[in-house]
């Protein structure tokens, strides 16, 4: 017969989790219910961080709308769909495309492509990339966020 997995109360893997890796109390792990977190997101085009992973962060955006025409310097950018549906346009040089993006639908934009998310309806989007990233990337504009809710 194969091995079986010992059940452990959650509480109890947590502070074997906190002892093993010396967390403190403060720094309990917690879990993230993501279609209940887009709840707390008021408006579109304001990320919020919904986790910290090494040196990423985990963003979950609405978004409505078009987006600015932005590009992150050395910095790899990937979006998976949550719920609905947008374009993520591209231009480089004189070339411009589009890639339709459906729910479940996963994109890495690599470092330096300019590139413009465009949604005709609300669509939920779950971000990763460095953290600190600017989401408007090159640019400063109204869609700037320089200080990023955490969930």
């Amino acid at each position: 017969m194969g091995a079986r997995l010992q059940q452990i109360p959650d509480q109890q893997r947590v502070i074997s989790c906190r002892a093993a890796s010396g967390m403190t109390q403060g720094e309990d792990m917690k879990k993230l219910n993501i279609p209940a977190a887009f709840d707390r997101i008021p408006e579109p085009w304001s990320p919020h961080i919904a986790a910290r992973v090494n040196n990423q962060e985990v963003r979950l955006a609405k978004i409505h709308g078009s987006f600015d025409w932005h590009h992150h310097d050395g910095v790899d950018e990937l979006f998976f769909v949550v719920k609905g549906r947008y374009v993520m346009r591209f231009r480089a040089k004189d070339e411009q495309w589009d890639v339709a993006m459906e729910e479940g639908d996963m994109i890495v934009v690599p470092a330096n492509v300019e590139h413009m998310p465009v949604a005709e309806d609300e669509c939920w989007i779950l971000m990763v990339e460095d953290a600190g990233t600017l989401n408007t990337g090159d640019k400063v504009t109204d869609k700037t966020k320089t200080e990023l809710p955490v969930l």
